[in-house]
């Protein structure tokens, strides 16, 4: 099984940072989805694709991973970088 870490992105539609500092494990799709005869639907028998596991720290979902024989990749989060800029930049 193949796996990986990454820490929760915030949402595009918030401006906060709440829930961003929780790790997911999520796994890899393990077979291509296709659509269903019947209704078109995009699916696959892969259960696994719904599971994602939310841990505190990054090295608990690397012992869960480790302990359950889960090949894992750790994704690391993106640098924030910050515009600091005053309001009276908008009339310059």
């Amino acid at each position: 099984m193949k796996a990986r870490i990454f820490q929760k992105p915030k949402n595009a539609m918030q401006s906060g940072r709440a829930g961003t500092d929780r790790w997911m494990l999520e796994f890899a799709p393990a077979e291509a989805r296709k659509p269903d005869p019947l209704m078109g639907w995009a699916g696959s028998g892969d259960t696994q694709r719904q599971i994602r596991l939310t841990f505190a720290s990054r090295e608990e979902a690397v012992a869960y991973a480790e302990r359950n024989g889960i090949d894992a990749e750790v994704v690391a989060p993106p640098v924030r970088t910050l515009k600091i800029q005053a309001y009276a930049d908008n009339f310059r």
